[in-house]
Protein backbone atom coordinates (compact mmCIF):
# COMPACT_ATOMS: atom_id res chain seq x y z
CA UNK A 1 0.00 0.00 0.00
CA UNK A 2 1.37 3.41 -0.90
CA UNK A 3 0.52 6.73 0.62
CA UNK A 4 0.77 8.15 4.12
CA UNK A 5 1.64 6.03 7.13
CA UNK A 6 1.28 6.73 10.82
CA UNK A 7 4.07 5.89 13.24
CA UNK A 8 2.73 5.20 16.70
CA UNK A 9 5.39 5.71 19.37
CA UNK A 10 4.69 4.57 22.93
CA UNK A 11 7.46 4.71 25.51
CA UNK A 12 8.68 5.69 28.94
CA UNK A 13 11.32 8.33 29.47
CA UNK A 14 14.43 6.55 30.75
CA UNK A 15 16.92 9.41 30.61
CA UNK A 16 15.49 12.92 30.49
CA UNK A 17 18.71 14.52 29.20
CA UNK A 18 19.08 12.03 26.37
CA UNK A 19 15.45 12.35 25.32
CA UNK A 20 15.65 16.14 25.44
CA UNK A 21 18.74 15.97 23.18
CA UNK A 22 16.66 13.90 20.75
CA UNK A 23 13.54 16.05 20.91
CA UNK A 24 15.40 19.32 20.39
CA UNK A 25 16.43 18.20 16.90
CA UNK A 26 13.88 15.57 15.95
CA UNK A 27 10.93 17.87 15.19
CA UNK A 28 12.94 19.72 12.54
CA UNK A 29 14.32 16.49 11.11
CA UNK A 30 10.93 14.78 11.04
CA UNK A 31 9.55 17.72 9.06
CA UNK A 32 12.57 17.72 6.70
CA UNK A 33 11.86 14.05 5.97
CA UNK A 34 8.15 14.62 5.15
CA UNK A 35 6.79 13.76 8.56
CA UNK A 36 4.45 15.68 10.83
CA UNK A 37 3.72 15.15 14.51
CA UNK A 38 -0.05 14.98 14.77
CA UNK A 39 -0.46 14.04 18.43
CA UNK A 40 1.47 14.11 21.69
CA UNK A 41 0.09 12.54 24.83
CA UNK A 42 0.78 11.68 28.44
CA UNK A 43 -0.68 8.41 29.73
CA UNK A 44 -3.90 8.87 31.65
CA UNK A 45 -5.40 5.43 32.29
CA UNK A 46 -5.94 2.01 30.76
CA UNK A 47 -9.47 1.76 29.41
CA UNK A 48 -9.27 -1.75 27.87
CA UNK A 49 -6.75 -4.33 26.79
CA UNK A 50 -3.69 -5.92 28.28
CA UNK A 51 -0.66 -3.84 27.44
CA UNK A 52 1.88 -2.52 29.88
CA UNK A 53 1.17 1.22 30.03
CA UNK A 54 3.75 3.63 28.60
CA UNK A 55 4.00 7.21 29.81
CA UNK A 56 4.30 8.96 26.45
CA UNK A 57 2.49 8.77 23.11
CA UNK A 58 3.70 10.41 19.92
CA UNK A 59 1.84 9.94 16.64
CA UNK A 60 3.66 10.99 13.47
CA UNK A 61 2.15 11.07 10.00
CA UNK A 62 4.71 10.35 7.27
CA UNK A 63 4.12 11.13 3.59
CA UNK A 64 5.05 7.53 2.79
CA UNK A 65 6.83 4.49 4.16
CA UNK A 66 9.84 5.63 2.12
CA UNK A 67 9.83 8.96 3.98
CA UNK A 68 9.82 7.13 7.31
CA UNK A 69 12.63 4.85 6.15
CA UNK A 70 14.59 7.89 4.97
CA UNK A 71 14.34 9.44 8.41
CA UNK A 72 15.51 6.25 10.06
CA UNK A 73 18.44 5.65 7.71
CA UNK A 74 19.66 9.14 6.77
CA UNK A 75 23.40 9.12 7.52
CA UNK A 76 23.32 12.89 8.14
CA UNK A 77 21.25 12.33 11.29
CA UNK A 78 22.69 8.98 12.39
CA UNK A 79 23.93 10.68 15.56
CA UNK A 80 20.35 11.66 16.48
CA UNK A 81 18.77 8.22 16.92
CA UNK A 82 21.02 7.03 19.76
CA UNK A 83 19.60 9.86 21.90
CA UNK A 84 16.10 8.42 21.38
CA UNK A 85 17.32 4.90 22.09
CA UNK A 86 19.10 5.93 25.30
CA UNK A 87 16.38 8.35 26.38
CA UNK A 88 13.44 5.97 26.07
CA UNK A 89 12.57 2.57 27.47
CA UNK A 90 9.84 0.02 26.80
CA UNK A 91 9.67 1.48 23.28
CA UNK A 92 6.91 0.48 20.89
CA UNK A 93 7.13 1.84 17.36
CA UNK A 94 4.40 0.56 15.06
CA UNK A 95 3.49 1.71 11.55
CA UNK A 96 -0.10 1.93 10.32
CA UNK A 97 -1.34 2.66 6.82
CA UNK A 98 -3.55 5.73 6.71
CA UNK A 99 -7.13 4.88 5.86
CA UNK A 100 -10.01 7.18 5.03
CA UNK A 101 -12.42 4.63 6.51
CA UNK A 102 -12.45 1.03 7.69
CA UNK A 103 -14.02 -0.59 4.60
CA UNK A 104 -10.71 -2.14 3.41
CA UNK A 105 -10.35 -3.89 6.78
CA UNK A 106 -13.99 -4.97 7.02
CA UNK A 107 -14.16 -6.74 3.65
Amino acid sequence: MSGPVYALNLFNVADRGEYLAYSRRSAKEVQAHDGKVVALGKFREAAAGEIKPRGVLILVEWKSKAAFDGYCSDPKIADLHPHREKGASDYIWHLFDKLEDLRPILK
